[in-house]
């Protein structure tokens, strides 16, 4: 069984391309893959016990049997959708290039007549990290996977919290100083309920949604913040 499997963030720097081809037996599962992957790329055997596997854009456990024809990533820890013309400007997950976010837009998303609270998370780029000044942050993202992920973590949320709605916009590539990379706006008939959403939210993104961001500093030097 042939396989194609995408990298990312620290992976793809280390061997300097985005995939890697690996034959596996048919039935082979997802530790198989990780076993043939630190054998023949042993730059990547200390980082991947702290990586997870995607197949078709969900994240499986190491039994996974994986079909051939799979869509398989390796996804470091990451950092916490559509190009913003490809998205209605109101819709609740975006994933956005070469425009600034929109506070408006991502309120807009969650405000309806019921939400007597509304509570908004912004995540903006600070100028200094790691006793470094920093000069910009270059956000990347598995996109498909990112924007399903997103999705998810809104629903879950939605359904555990009655009367609950929850919107994420998360901006791509370069970012300067100051610039938010990330809104999270939560909207509840009580404000604990728009908090707890809205809390819940952003932690569940820089968990487990498959987004890196490195920093790039005055003096140069430049890394992966999350990712091995």
């Amino acid at each position: 069984m042939h396989l194609r499997v995408l990298l990312f963030a620290g992976l793809r720097e280390r061997l300097r391309r985005d995939s890697v081809d690996v034959e596996l037996p048919a039935g082979a599962r997802v530790r198989d893959l990780l076993a043939a992957l630190a054998r023949d790329w042993p730059d990547l055997s200390a980082s991947l016990s702290v990586c997870r596997v995607a197949v078709d854009h969900e994240f499986v456990a190491a039994d996974h049997v994986i079909a051939e024809g799979s869509e398989v990533a390796v996804i470091p820890p990451v950092s916490g959708g559509h190009d913003g013309p490809a998205a209605s400007p109101l819709a609740a997950y975006q994933l956005i290039k070469d425009r600034p976010l929109s506070l408006p837009d991502v309120v807009g998303a969650v405000a309806h007549a019921g939400a007597g609270g509304l509570d908004i998370f912004v995540g903006n780029v600070r100028d200094k990290s790691r006793g470094h000044d920093i000069a910009r942050l270059e956000y990347e993202a598995y996109e498909p996977m990112a924007l399903r992920v997103m999705q998810q973590i809104g629903a879950a949320i939605e359904a555990e919290i009655p009367g609950v709605r929850v919107a994420i916009h998360h901006r791509l590539g370069r970012l300067q100083i100051g610039d938010s990379a990330v809104i999270v706006a939560a909207s509840a008939p009580h404000r604990a309920e728009a908090f707890a959403a809205c809390r819940a939210a952003i932690e569940k993104l820089k968990q487990d949604v498959p987004i890196w961001k490195r920093e790039v500093a005055t003096d140069g030097q430049a890394w992966v913040v999350q990712g091995p």
